[in-house]
């Protein structure tokens, strides 16, 4: 397996917005707003998690490793955030979000001109324990990559019925959706419902 350089992890981040962007503006309810299996995500769930990542997380995150280290644990990371956060909002608007938020937090990581010593400083996430600031960063690249996949799954999902026999050679439909704790089906209820 590879390995962690800062510069690329940064060419898979500042990419994302836009692959979503080309991927996703546009279509319609019938792709972005239906999950792939009881207490999963939507398309729109993602790109709001992902938004609230670019909040609260990564950088965040990185500011505590770096100014107040392992003593100083990581404020617990609330998954389910985008099932308040996005309510009322368009697609294209998340869209929009992302891409502004990203493109700051890329500025800002740039500009602490990280040294190997840097990256190998610890600390402390909450349910983990000990990381260091190496893995966080990673982890943003990963995680990115993580959720386009489980877009790509949502997605696909919608004909899982339609291909036929063709399922069997199609390993996107094979694999089992990862769900939801009993917080963020309860959440996503309540915001699909709400969103009517």
């Amino acid at each position: 397996m590879g390995e962690f350089r800062l510069d690329e992890a940064i060419e898979i981040l500042e990419r994302t917005p836009h692959v979503l962007r080309a991927w996703l503006d546009g279509l319609g309810p019938h792709w972005t707003h239906r999950d792939y299996g009881e207490g999963t995500f939507t398309v729109f769930d993602v790109v709001g998690h992902l938004i609230h990542g670019e909040k609260a997380d990564w950088l965040a995150r990185t500011r505590i490793i770096l100014e107040q280290g392992p003593d100083r644990p990581f404020d617990k990371y609330d998954r389910y955030a985008q099932f308040e956060d996005s309510r009322g909002k368009t697609l294209v608007q998340l869209l929009d979000e992302f891409e502004r938020l990203r493109a700051a937090n890329l500025v800002a990581l740039r500009e602490l001109r990280l040294t190997g010593e840097q990256l190998a400083k610890p600390g402390t996430h909450p349910a983990l324990g000990r990381v260091t600031l190496k893995n966080l960063l990673a982890t943003w690249a990963a995680h990115d990559l993580n959720h386009i996949a489980q877009i790509a799954k949502a997605m696909a999902t919608q004909y899982a019925d339609s291909v036929g026999p063709w399922r069997e050679y199609l390993s996107i439909l094979k694999s089992k959706p990862t769900p939801m704790d009993a917080d963020g089906i309860r959440r996503a209820k309540a915001a699909r419902a709400a969103a009517g």
